[in-house]
């Protein structure tokens, strides 16, 4: 049981997805419509908290279980690999009605032709680990 703590973090997580209604599907239905702001205020809130956890690691405040100070490295900027990218992931959660997050959670609550996307982000996790090499860095 020593990775519980992992464990407990994700029920936590995703009762936390559940609660906040962010795993239905007419909540992601009605931000692509632009019905609604729930959505938005999440996601905004969730960019706006990973700006601030980010600068706490580069600035050496937050630290690992060890105490050491976590070094994060810059990303490639570039507009085409972000927009394609970007592109694949919003068709995939519109097609799908979730992104990869709640995916567990919608099994959870017995939304099980959702399998079939946890299959296919499992075969695009494993495709991309055989082509990583080869796509440009």
């Amino acid at each position: 049981m020593k990775n519980g703590k992992f464990l407990i973090i994700g029920i936590v997580f995703g009762i936390i997805l559940s609660k906040s209604e962010v795993v239905s599907w007419y909540r992601i239905y009605e931000m692509f419509k632009f019905q609604s702001f729930h959505m938005y205020g999440v996601i905004g809130s969730a960019v706006a908290i990973g700006i601030i956890l980010m600068q706490l690691f580069k600035r050496g405040i937050i630290k690992d279980f060890k105490g050491n100070s976590i070094n994060v490295k810059p990303k490639k900027k570039g507009f085409i690999r972000t927009f394609v990218g970007g592109s694949i992931f919003g068709l995939g959660w519109a097609l799908a009605g979730a992104c990869p997050g709640p995916i567990f959670v919608l099994i959870g609550h017995g939304a099980l032709t959702i399998l079939i996307v946890l299959l296919g982000a499992i075969f695009g996790a494993f495709i991309y680990g055989l082509l990583s090499k080869k796509l440009p860095s």
